[in-house]
């Protein structure tokens, strides 16, 4: 993968904590087909985004970007909600 592609990577998760400040956790699910028998398996990753204004809540669609490292665990920001909770 180059390096303009690696900078750019979008992704879409559920929000599963707003708990920290500026900071949310979501989870972003992949479907992956067994090796073996075939089947597709669900397969999440939780990644912890940059949310400038605090405006995420618990289960809502958002979209993040890749970004430079925000702190240790912090890489991506976020570019918008597509769907709100509640």
């Amino acid at each position: 993968m180059s390096e303009e592609a690696k900078k750019n990577r979008r992704l879409t998760g559920r929000v599963v904590s707003n708990a920290m400040d500026k900071t949310i956790t979501l989870r972003v699910e992949r479907r992956v087909k067994h090796p073996l028998y075939g089947k597709f398996i669900r397969r999440s990753t939780k990644i912890h985004a940059h949310d400038e204004a605090n405006e995420c809540n618990p289960g809502d669609l958002v979209t993040v970007e890749q970004c430079r490292p925000l702190s240790k665990t912090k890489s991506w920001r976020v570019m918008d909600i597509l769907e709100r909770v509640g």
